[in-house]
């Protein structure tokens, strides 16, 4: 074999190594996955080179490869789309143009990216608000909100929820021609994140007299004392949020502070003092067993008290519903949960099932066997178009 032939050869196998992702044999386009795997992991893997020489944070660089995705807010035959700002915050409204003789659905959508990425102007999201405001005959705001590593929380939280606010006053509703019986709320990832702590915020606000019928939670990620789930453990490197991003997502939306992710990767963030909130994660008694699948629960070890004290954001129940005591579950709105099989967030949506149904709120679980985490907003793919098909059909049937 010359030369060229054995450089060809290494090549070609360096290549198809860092391409080729072994995949779950029930996945309907594992090449699909592939493609879109090698893409995202060569994104990350420059971002990241970028970081340690120092000239860009990773989630900068992130953020300026998917601007690239953005779109303008054009109008087309079905739908006008507009941009505006809901009391300070950034906002694209969608308003179906056919003639209605009653008063439209509402929904407000909350994009997800980790705390730190996504815009309600990318492409993706954009082609989603066209397909819910026209096929649901909604008006459908999609809202932006201050973004990590710049904001840390509670901006994020403050920024939706304050334009959920100005979105639920009777003369904005009026202006859109919105039924005010007939709101919803709903967000991917880390905006089902978002939708579900300001959902429970709304319920004791006493000065919003609006309230929401129904909330929907696509893969949510709800909780971040316990990094130690099943569905960590099984999906731990899993294409598009493995676990060392998914934590890095979790501890930028707190702090640039890198201690902490340290901390997270361990499992051990949590000071004694807040031990008592660990009931409110025990996947243990919380999951489905078929879930567990014979994981060993571990007891909690406990970290140092200081990183708690410079960043209490990850024990608050604002960036953790899942910390919210019964009491205030038992108010929520009727809720549908998209949970995938193949995505670390998977466990913190099921436990969040678990405790939405014991504490008597009327839930609807729509669990993908065959799901990835993203695989929502992955419209290219077939599963994205199915997803989508299920959470319009539900939203007609309850909103």
């Amino acid at each position: 074999m010359g030369r060229k032939s054995l450089y060809l050869l290494i090549v070609g196998v360096f290549v198809a190594y860092y391409i080729y992702t072994p995949l779950p044999g029930n996945l309907e386009e594992p090449w699909r996955m592939m493609w879109l795997n090698t893409n995202m992991k060569t994104v990350a893997h420059l971002a990241t080179f970028v970081e340690l020489l120092g000239l860009h944070h990773f989630m900068d660089s992130l953020m300026i490869a998917m601007s690239f995705n953005e779109v303008p807010p054009t109008s087309d035959e079905n739908v006008t789309v507009t941009e505006t700002k809901f009391n300070s915050i950034p906002v694209r409204v969608y308003v179906p143009k056919r003639k209605s003789e009653v008063l439209r659905r509402g929904l407000f959508y909350i994009h997800g990216g980790g705390w730190c990425l996504g815009n309600a102007a990318f492409h993706n999201y954009d082609l989603l608000s066209r397909w819910t405001a026209d096929r649901l005959d909604a008006v459908v705001i999609s809202t932006n909100y201050r973004l990590a590593p710049k904001y840390h929380f509670p901006v994020q939280f403050e920024d939706v929820y304050n334009a959920l606010r100005w979105f639920l006053r009777k003369k904005v509703l009026a202006k859109y021609g919105v039924d005010p019986e007939r709101i919803g709320i709903t967000g991917d990832s880390a905006g089902g994140n978002l939708a579900a702590a300001v959902t429970q915020q709304l319920f004791d606000d006493p000065d919003v007299k609006i309230k929401l019928k129904i909330q929907s939670l696509i893969y949510p990620a709800l909780q971040a004392l316990d990094v130690d789930l099943p569905s960590y453990r099984e999906n731990l490197h899993f294409p598009v949020l493995p676990k060392s991003l998914m934590v890095r997502f979790w501890s930028e939306y707190f702090t640039t502070d890198r201690s902490l992710e340290r901390a997270m990767l361990s499992n051990q963030h949590v000071p004694v003092e807040s031990s008592h909130l660990f009931k409110f994660v025990n996947w243990s008694s919380l999951l489905p067993e078929k879930f567990i699948k014979g994981h060993v629960y571990n007891n909690p070890i406990y970290g140092s008290p200081e990183l708690a004290k410079k960043y209490p954001g990850f024990l608050d129940v604002r960036a953790a519903p899942l910390l919210a005591d019964d009491n205030k579950l038992r108010g929520l709105p009727l809720t549908y949960v998209i949970t995938c099989q193949y995505d670390i967030l998977r466990d913190d949506g099921l436990m969040y099932v678990t405790r939405l149904q014991n504490a008597g709120v009327r839930v609807t679980h729509n669990h993908i066997e065959d799901g990835v985490h993203g695989a929502f907003t992955f419209l290219e793919f077939k599963i994205s178009n199915r997803m989508i098909n299920q959470y319009i059909t539900w939203l007609r049937e309850n909103l």
